[in-house]
């Protein structure tokens, strides 16, 4: 009997833990995001983030918070003898909050390390060829980010420099490998983050399907596209290679492509025309 009650008591606790800790994650976070912003790292944040300085008080104290709690709750590793400094760690995490600022209050969940490299890396890859009988063969591909769905991100420090100084050219590795874990987030990765109302899906699916065939037909028939060819290889890097070109060239994108700027800004929450308009 004794030790039934004991198996009930500590069912309850498990029960009441569980109850309460996303209270307690969100009163956690909600201590970090109103802590005072340290002078050094807003130094560092204007000079590492191009559009920092063009977006509103309100944006840049929301930025802020992220970066708090973002700092907090991910591990950065260095790879291949690389030394991850407080400016690295700013600058990746500056950028990627960036996708943070419509208040999803989710941080990318399933993200625990972020792996930096020096510079490019490689990946070993197993390749089926069908030659009659099929042929297996190993080669090494060179990689410059990439997000894995379960826990990890990797980066090359050299291209996230590159993307930094060359912030209009609509190539952004921070942006691209974060993007993929807003799509990870459920599960699947098909180029669909989680929206808000289940009326937005279908909105989603519609002017992405549109945008992506767009994109495949243009590369085919050899014109010049605003984003990048990359975005043709499915409808996740499609996603990706939207979002970069979303915040570095806003404006093409509005231009040439206004159905999918609207719905990008719609699920972003930040009007990146206007910011780049006042640069």
């Amino acid at each position: 009997m004794i030790q039934v009650i004991i198996i009930f008591i500590i069912i309850g606790l498990t029960v009441t833990v569980i109850l309460l800790s996303p209270l307690i994650t969100q009163k956690r976070r909600n201590h970090l995001k109103n802590r005072p912003f340290p002078p050094l790292w807003n130094s560092i944040i204007e000079n590492n983030l191009p559009i920092y300085l063009y977006l509103s008080p309100v944006e840049r104290r929301r930025l802020q918070g992220n970066i708090q709690v973002f700092l907090a709750e991910k591990q950065f590793i260095g790879c291949r003898g690389l030394q991850v400094t407080e400016e690295m760690k700013l600058t990746i995490a500056s950028v990627a909050c960036l996708l943070l600022l419509n208040q999803r209050e989710k941080y990318f969940p399933k993200l625990r390390s972020i792996l930096v490299y020096p510079s490019t890396y490689l990946v070993r890859e197993t390749i089926t060829i069908m030659l009659g009988n099929y042929v297996v063969e190993e080669k090494d591909n060179a990689r410059l980010g990439e997000s894995w769905s379960r826990d990890q991100l990797l980066l090359s420090w050299e291209q996230v420099q590159q993307d930094i100084y060359n912030w209009k050219d609509g190539h952004n590795v921070v942006l691209h490998e974060f993007a993929h874990q807003l799509d990870q987030e459920e599960g699947r990765t098909e180029g669909v983050p989680i929206l808000k109302r289940s009326e937005d899906y279908r909105t989603w699916a519609s002017v992405m399907t549109f945008e992506y065939q767009q994109l495949c037909d243009d590369v085919k028939q050899g014109k010049k596209t605003v984003m990048d060819e990359y975005g043709t290889t499915n409808p996740a890097e499609f996603f990706a290679v939207a979002t970069e070109t979303f915040f570095e060239k806003s404006l093409q994108l509005q231009s040439k492509h206004p159905a999918l700027y609207e719905l990008l800004q719609s699920y972003y929450q930040i009007n990146t025309v206007e910011i780049l308009n006042q640069r």
